[in-house]
């Protein structure tokens, strides 16, 4: 893991960090942790990274008109799905750069949309643990916030959860909460299975290989089981 490694990214991304062990981590992913003793895997990054997107998303999204919770909610969900940030991971060629387990790169791991998202996400705790919130916005802003015009003209603003979540608080006056109700399988292969709330009871439950899709499909299952879809 070489400072070398990332010379190409960083140009990219126009940000040199300080502590290239923090980068070099936060592209480690948990298939590599094996073959690199020296760092751990990425998962704590992306755990900070997501709080310092959505904040960031949030603050962005407050500032730019009067609108209400539920549209900030819809275009926040547009912004951070998996989907948009894996879009934004490959236009950076972040997979290039990831340490990742031979049978991992086999199985194409370098491309799954899951591990990109991913791997944005631990980029984006990586910068801020290097300097600070402000850079981290910074990056934020550059390259996924800018995409929020086009997202909203191709209808990604309306997905289920976020359809879910607006019928609940027209409806219920409640904002719904997920919860991890199965996994299954090995760490690189889990089934999850989560069960969308609307306070106290359980809606609908949802299946996927990651929680977001089981969310999404538990949200899914939410508007047919409450008849609003």
């Amino acid at each position: 893991m070489s400072a070398q490694s990332f010379i190409n990214l960083e140009k990219t991304i126009g940000i040199h960090f300080k502590d290239k062990d923090l980068l070099a981590q936060a592209l480690t992913h948990r298939s590599a942790v094996r073959q690199s003793r020296a760092l751990g895997h990425n998962e704590r990054f992306e755990f900070l990274g997501d709080a310092v997107l959505e904040l960031v998303s949030t603050e962005y999204l407050f500032h730019i008109g009067q609108k209400t919770e539920g549209e900030m909610t819809n275009l926040r969900s547009a912004l951070v799905n998996r989907e948009n940030l894996a879009s934004v991971a490959t236009e950076i060629s972040l997979g290039e750069y990831l340490f990742m387990s031979k049978g991992e790169e086999r199985s194409g791991g370098r491309e799954k949309d899951s591990t990109l998202a991913n791997a944005l996400e631990a980029l984006i705790g990586a910068l801020y643990l290097d300097q600070g919130f402000e850079i981290a916005q910074q990056f934020c802003n550059e390259f996924i916030l800018t995409r929020l015009q086009a997202l909203q003209a191709a209808g990604k603003h309306r997905d289920e959860k976020s359809a879910f979540q607006e019928k609940s608080q027209e409806s219920e006056g409640v904002t719904p909460h997920y919860d991890v109700v199965q996994e299954v399988g090995p760490d690189h292969e889990k089934i999850f299975t989560c069960a969308v709330f609307i306070g106290e009871e359980k809606i609908a439950e949802g299946t996927g290989n990651s929680k977001q899709r089981a969310e999404t499909a538990a949200a899914s299952a939410g508007l047919k089981a409450k008849g609003w879809s």
